[in-house]
């Protein structure tokens, strides 16, 4: 088979960029020849970590080109079209960048694209629309990690043909039952989300759900990104400082999933949350917006809130810390239905894909 190239915008942070970390090098343990192209690639903490496992990396970024937006990562792109059978593509605009370099490099490469959301601001543009109708076209076949983004996505571009895959996200499971739960004799309860602090998270709505629960109940926020300074902001406003903790960017989560006694996530939307379903395998309860991308995956497991809604989600909380039987029946039904996101079964169905576009 063909050597294979996953090209994404960068390492900082987010579910599908963790994602390629957790599954180049079992791609690679299973005898896939793959490496990593980012269009900027500003050293973070999990690309550090990829290197570690020996993942070649390449990146185009140089004190030229910094912004993943500028159009003349096209042609940087091009080089890499001969080297390699199989592009996989993932997220915006590297969607955009790869397409357009095989079409003015006249390039046979075949182009794999993996959907990661049920939406984006592109499907409310007419003009947009228009533009991702022509650039999918491009793809040999067009993956969404769960059946809502799929029909999202064929609504979107107006096509059901035999390119469009259905391949659910997973985790390293044996990652998270590895690790122990620490024990402490702190009697603060402890509540954490982690996500990027993009508007999608909405980490605002967990910050006001403070104001309804006991002061002796903590939040724990890890992540970074654009929005975290509106949120610190927040906490200043609602006199929460001393109750909300900002931990940045952690390699260490499935120790702090484990050491909280509940986990949230606040979302406006998802496609297939990488963090709903590590949530779900700490073995703790659950708790999530009552969104796409996440109804689906948490429903009859952890529980579900309206999105933006913190009274309600305050309620979700206390019934759980208020009710021991209550709490670890809904602990034990999300780590069962986690165990059927193994990314083991996702890299043997990506494998098939990749043998099955190469025939």
């Amino acid at each position: 088979m063909q050597r294979v190239l996953q090209v994404i915008t960068t390492l900082y942070t987010g579910g599908a960029e963790k994602l390629l970390v957790d599954s180049i090098p079992l791609y690679k343990s299973k005898g896939i020849d793959m490496a990593l192209l980012l269009l900027n690639g500003t050293k973070t903490p999990i690309s550090e970590e990829l290197q570690k496992q020996n993942v070649t990396v390449y990146s185009l970024s140089n004190g030229n080109i910094k912004s993943v937006y500028n159009p003349f990562h096209i042609f940087r792109i091009i080089p890499y079209l001969k080297k390699y059978g199989i592009i996989h593509v993932h997220l915006f605009p590297t969607l955009y960048w790869v397409a357009l370099a095989k079409l003015l490099s006249f390039s046979n490469v075949k182009l794999i694209f993996t959907e990661h959301n049920t939406y984006n601001r592109r499907m409310k543009k007419r003009l947009w629309s228009i533009l991702d109708k022509c650039i999918y076209k491009q793809y040999d076949k067009i993956v969404s990690i769960t059946t809502e983004v799929d029909t999202r996505i064929k609504c979107h571009l107006s096509s059901a043909d035999d390119r469009f895959k259905v391949i659910n996200n997973g985790i390293n499971l044996s990652y998270f039952f590895d690790f122990q739960e620490i024990k402490s004799i702190n009697p603060n309860k402890t509540i954490i989300q982690v996500s990027a602090f993009r508007p999608q998270k909405d980490q605002a709505t967990i910050i006001r759900a403070l104001q309804y629960l006991s002061s002796n109940i903590n939040l724990l926020l890890v992540g970074d990104g654009e929005n975290r300074s509106k949120c610190e902001d927040l906490v200043k406003e609602l006199n929460m400082s001393n109750r909300v903790f900002f931990l940045g960017i952690r390699m260490d989560i499935p120790q702090l999933l484990k050491s909280a006694d509940i986990i949230v996530l606040s979302s406006h939307y998802e496609g297939l949350s990488l963090s709903c379903i590590e949530a779900m395998a700490s073995g703790k309860p659950f708790i999530a917006s009552d969104v796409p991308g996440l109804h689906d995956v948490v429903d009859g497991a952890g529980l579900l809130f309206p999105v933006g809604d913190e009274k309600k989600l305050a309620e979700k909380i206390n019934s759980l810390l208020s009710d021991k039987d209550f709490y670890e029946k809904t602990a034990a039904t999300c780590l069962e239905r986690a165990k059927k996101y193994d990314i083991n079964r996702m890299v043997d169905q990506y494998i098939e894909l990749y043998k099955e576009v190469w025939r």
